[in-house]
């Protein structure tokens, strides 16, 4: 599966449990965007970070959630190999395995 087809699967995904519990995922939004508007951080920093923890937390869902976020907030390959660099050294060969991933992801969605 590509990675645009993984996000349009994760985005599907997402609305079928939006409509089974619209509450908890209504809440779950909220505290996103607080998280995202508020603070001292730029959004771009905090979407550095998420990736940085999708990475090491070997889930593909969020990391395609994540580089999607930082190709419209205009990272470059070069930010999001130092944040892959950054999760490695922090994670080890498992973080190595999904930054590989999160690369491949990035490189697919930003080709012409």
């Amino acid at each position: 599966m590509s990675w645009t087809d993984k996000l349009n699967s994760t985005r599907n995904q997402l609305r079928g449990l939006n409509k089974s519990i619209p509450d908890t995922t209504r809440a779950f939004g909220a505290l996103g965007k607080s998280v995202k508007e508020g603070g001292v951080l730029d959004f771009k920093t905090k979407e550095f970070i998420a990736l940085g923890i999708a990475v090491a937390d070997r889930c593909e869902a969020c990391i395609v959630l994540h580089v999607d976020a930082l190709i419209k907030a205009g990272a470059t390959r070069e930010e999001i190999g130092d944040v892959l660099a950054m999760t490695i050294q922090m994670g080890g060969g498992p973080s190595m395995m999904y930054a590989a991933k999160a690369q491949e992801c990035y490189d697919e969605m930003t080709a012409g």
